[in-house]
């Protein structure tokens, strides 16, 4: 049996995005699942938008990510060159075996004239397709329009009154009718190579036995695959993924929130707190606990992958962040934050601070804030905190400082002390002394922050509230 390949094959005009990621990785999960590879491909053949340093940039976020490829970019393999930009040779030669053969012809309209030709048809309510003008063109007048120098694409024949039918991983049977899809375009004026023509050979030469992809792509896979039944090629299995969309249903853009996997890591993003979250956007997994790549992978299954399109919440990616931050060893979630914040915690404190703070922090940001409250100098009161000071008053700073001249740091005693003393319980009692200690009105627990303080901090922060 051969060894199943999965594959991923942006194109460089962008950094990767969240729809772009999940399609990357739920490829490399389906790889993994059935112990097959994973493949990279970069499609370059658009050369004014492509840019390599979009290609390398999407290498590092795939890598970043944990997605690594067996065959491909930088890796290598047996079926390169694996940028689309070095194979124009094959994509040239299999040209001129579909004209041999009379399933390609030359294209002379113009973009006026085709944007003139889809305006009639939708006006007459018909689908917009190519009519075929240039089809009917006898091998004379193809030779003059060349002799006259008129620019011309290549247009695939689709072959007529046939059904193309194929059933898919995600969608089951699809069936399509060859004279709904009209001639398509597989060679550009410029002699490159479109998508759909390219991307179809490369799949084959390079042996990918699975593509899955998003459902925008359905129904360029009839085309496709009448594409390589014409060359003779191998026609891998299809899935199509339902699209990732907006909570009103509209595609996913930055008006909700969708940022690149670039963006996302200078936020502050663990790697897997966005793989835990896309692996489920759209994928049901019964288990609905943190699990790591290779535990998505076991679980991985096509049947799982739903039809409906898959809603983005910011709020489950805020979830999946905190629930990463906590699997984070202490060695892993110290290298996450900053060098300002490292130099701030006293190296004998750095595990208890640690200890203390993570439940309480999704970005390093916040470890920051932590570690400027325990261990920095206070920033001044806001207008709201200067209110719960003013309403806790001046007694309840005094008895606390005696409370911790008499007990010391034991925020236990001390908090019974103010019970007595002041007469107050819940909110009133605990948040002063809360932003008196940190200047933060919620937090970690009363023991670990008394525990990360000296004495002599803590009497000059409770201070405050009576000067």
């Amino acid at each position: 049996m051969p060894l199943m390949k999965t594959r991923f094959c942006p194109s460089p005009t962008g950094y990767l995005h969240l729809g772009n990621a999940r399609t990357a990785l739920f490829s490399a999960l389906f790889a993994m699942h059935s112990k097959g590879h994973f493949l990279l491909r970069i499609e370059d053949t658009d050369k004014t938008r492509s840019d390599e340093a979009f290609t390398q940039a999407l290498m590092d976020d795939m890598r970043w990510l944990g997605l690594h490829w067996q065959e491909g970019a930088e890796v290598g393999g047996d079926h390169g060159p694996y940028y689309q930009s070095q194979r124009q040779k094959i994509y040239d030669d299999f040209y001129h075996h579909l004209i041999d053969k009379q399933m390609a012809y030359p294209c002379f309209c113009t973009e006026e004239q085709l944007t003139l030709q889809r305006t009639l048809q939708q006006k007459s309510g018909k689908p917009p397709r190519y009519t075929g003008v240039c089809r009917r063109l006898s091998e004379k007048e193809v030779a003059e329009k060349k002799a006259a120098g008129c620019k011309h694409t290549l247009r695939f024949a689709m072959p007529e009154n046939e059904m193309i039918v194929f059933h898919d991983l995600v969608r089951g049977e699809q069936k399509f009718n060859s004279n709904d899809l009209g001639d398509f375009v597989i060679q550009r004026t410029d002699g490159t190579a479109p998508f759909m023509y390219c991307n179809a050979i490369d799949d084959a030469l390079m042996q990918v036995t699975h593509v899955l992809r998003g459902e925008d792509h359905l129904t360029n896979t009839p085309r496709q695959i009448v594409i390589l039944n014409a060359l003779n090629l191998s026609v891998p299995s299809y899935g199509h993924i339902a699209l990732i969309v907006g909570q009103d249903g509209s595609p996913l853009s930055k008006r909700h929130g969708s940022r690149s996997l670039r963006v996302l890591h200078e936020e502050g993003f663990l790697p897997m707190a966005i793989v835990n979250y896309l692996a489920r956007l759209g994928h049901y997994y019964g288990h609905d606990g943190f699990l790591s790549l290779e535990q998505l992978a076991l679980e991985f299954k096509i049947e799982a992958l739903v039809k409906s399109p898959a809603k983005y919440n910011e709020q489950q990616l805020l979830f999946w962040q905190t629930q990463t931050v906590m699997q984070l060893s202490d060695d892993a979630f110290w290298k996450w934050t900053d060098e300002s914040t490292r130099q701030l915690v006293p190296d004998h404190q750095k595990t208890a601070f640690i200890n203390a703070i993570k439940p309480n922090v999704r970005f390093p940001k916040e470890v920051k804030i932590w570690a400027e409250a325990l261990f920095g100098e206070l920033p001044e009161l806001n207008a709201e905190q200067q209110a719960i000071f003013h309403e806790a008053g001046k007694n309840y700073f005094s008895e606390s400082l005696i409370a911790l001249e008499n007990v010391g740091a034991d925020p236990e005693k001390i908090t019974t002390h103010l019970k007595e003393k002041c007469g107050v319980k819940g909110k009133a009692l605990f948040m002063p002394l809360r932003i008196a200690l940190t200047g933060q009105q919620h937090g970690p627990d009363f023991a670990a922050i008394f525990s990360l303080m000296s004495v002599q901090t803590i009497k000059r922060r409770l201070e405050r509230g009576i000067f």
